[in-house]
């Protein structure tokens, strides 16, 4: 429902008191906030309606690997009650169905303009606002900006050689057509092994007559084990749900899994066969579950290789054909430093007569050609081609807004060499702004609906401490930031993850900077220190 009056009739920008970029969960919840506290906010979505990752990535199978239960917000009692589920892990229609009723339930539409892109947001030092310009050329003021943009909003788009002279339809699975896609009958290439393929290809591998599946780098995946909510367990939440959120936000990921809680033994000080057993019960009941079985997966690669291998033991398994089974398994970094992904029959597809994998390591392709795909020793004639080439992750939704703070310094620029923030919330020398889950923060490494509450939650409480006090600004200081960029990386080197080439490291997005982007230090901890800081009242801000 966009609105022209978004520019006051005599020309200058209409003022608001906040600017929310977004209307995903983040961008929504942030609105429901700040009307509490009296503020007037605008929201600026690109898409036509509510629902950020849930209303673009609508490719076959998208379902989210965070149970349902978890996956959903706690600000309020009624809705808690009134919703739902139908299955353990929601699918894409369903999330997107749930932020449509939240919209509806709590009016917030009519504060989001949609169809219009945020281009620029530019500190104007004199008066203490942001002038805010939208692809629409209306121009707005704000006194807070608010990117609610998501971590993963970017789809990668791959510089292959001849990607644009495909003579058939191509698709990215972060830009799926909302009318659907029918590829019954078609010679379909996917590109790309990560986790939107793996959800992808098991359905389009029902659909067309042959499947060819380029693959660069495997994934580990494990089995969702996904199927109808179990009604009784819906019931013992819903009876005591804000213990089961308070537990939640006080864990080291944002949620509970149930079947399979954290183990603080050692990999490597249990027999081998208590130590297969905890993994084989854990692959039984699905989800991330295996990558909790013992405290020191991520910290120690022996103790990785134990979890490693069970899962390659099981492709195996599952795959018939041997040297098929091994170019599934991965090999070359620790299980869980990419995001470990969740699958629905993902290995199993593999044993189809109409499905082909192809190691474009080992035989890399050339160009994409009008009629289909040609490798370093093949040439894959296609009627569709897919684009599973994941997202430019944390920066890239951010880093595509020309952001400009004190003395007109752009984001891009402070960025050059990595990101750096103050707790993933703020960024020195830009006052007034805010990024929900930015980098630095638990975000893509947590139960994003957790973490994107508590962001919200910090900012507006944030917001009221400073109209209470009469205080225009709020901005990190640098030392506090460097602090802070300090001990994430401190504390990131202490795991494995820095030691792979993941979208985490920004290592899938050509000349990106490579810097572990996350903060691996724990959601209940995390969270914590920011509420010792907002008491302490705001310790490593500048307050003006």
């Amino acid at each position: 429902m966009s609105d022209p009056g978004a520019a006051s009739p005599n020309g200058q920008p209409r003022e608001y008191d906040a600017v929310i970029v977004g209307a995903g969960f983040a961008g929504m919840y942030m609105l429901y906030r700040l009307r509490g506290l009296g503020l007037s906010a605008r929201v600026f979505e690109a898409g036509s309606d509510v629902g950020g990752t849930w209303y673009w990535n609508r490719y076959p199978g998208a379902r989210c690997d965070i149970e349902s239960l978890d996956y959903s917000y706690s600000f309020s009692e009624e809705l808690q009650q009134e919703w739902s589920w139908s299955e353990r892990f929601a699918a894409q229609p369903e999330i997107l169905r749930y932020a449509q009723h939240v919209a509806e339930r709590f009016d917030l539409r009519r504060d989001i303009q949609f169809n219009t892109r945020v281009v620029a947001a530019l500190w104007d030092e004199p008066a203490s606002r942001w002038n805010i310009e939208t692809d629409q050329g209306e121009r707005v003021s704000a006194r807070f900006c608010i990117m609610a943009t998501g971590c993963l909003s970017v789809p990668q788009v791959p510089q292959i050689p001849g990607r644009e002279s495909f003579a058939g339809p191509a698709y990215y699975t972060g830009w799926w057509p909302h009318e659907g896609v029918d590829f019954s009958g078609q010679r379909v290439g996917v590109i790309g092994t990560g986790s939107s393929a793996i959800q992808a290809i098991p359905l389009i591998a029902r659909q067309a007559a042959h499947l060819y599946v380029f693959q660069r780098t495997p994934n580990y995946s494990v089995p969702a084990r996904n199927g109808p909510l179990d009604r009784e367990r819906e019931a013992e939440v819903k009876a005591n749900y804000a213990e089961f959120r308070r537990k939640a936000r006080e864990s080291r990921s944002g949620f509970l899994v149930p079947y399979s809680p954290y183990q603080e033994k050692s990999a490597l000080e249990v027999s081998e066969e208590e130590r297969e057993r905890e993994y084989e019960f854990r692959w039984a009941h699905g989800g991330f579950g295996l990558t909790h079985a013992f405290a020191d997966l991520l910290r120690d690669k022996a103790a990785n290789d134990t979890a490693a291998e069970f899962v390659r033991r099981r492709i195996r398994e599952l795959v018939r054909d041997p040297e098929v089974a091994e170019k599934l398994a991965p090999r070359d970094y620790a299980i869980g430093t990419k995001r470990l992904c969740i699958d629905s029959g993902y290995y199993e597809t593999y044993n189809r007569d109409n499905v082909t994998l192809v190691d474009i390591r080992s035989a890399p392709i050339e160009e994409i050609t009008p009629t289909g795909v040609r490798t370093t020793d093949a040439c894959y004639e296609l009627d569709s081609l897919v684009f599973a080439t994941g997202f430019d992750a944390m920066t890239g939704a951010l880093l595509a807004i020309d952001i400009r703070g004190r003395g007109g310094l752009t984001l891009r620029e402070v960025w050059a060499d990595g990101p750096k923030t103050y707790l993933g919330i703020t960024v020195a020398g830009f006052p007034n702004l805010f990024t929900i889950t930015g980098p630095g923060s638990p975000s893509v490494l947590s139960n994003m609906m957790v973490s994107i509450e508590q962001h919200v939650e910090w900012i507006s409480d944030c917001i009221e401490y400073l109209d209470e006090r009469r205080i225009a600004t709020i901005e990190a200081t640098p030392d506090a930031q460097e602090e802070w960029v300090a001990h994430v990386n401190e504390v990131g080197a202490t795991t494995l993850y820095p030691q792979t080439a993941s979208w985490y490291m920004g290592a899938n997005i050509p000349g990106k900077t490579r810097v572990f982007m996350p903060y691996v230090g724990g959601v209940g901890a995390y969270r914590a220190r920011c509420a010792e800081i907002a008491a302490a009242g705001y310790t490593g801000f500048a307050l003006d």
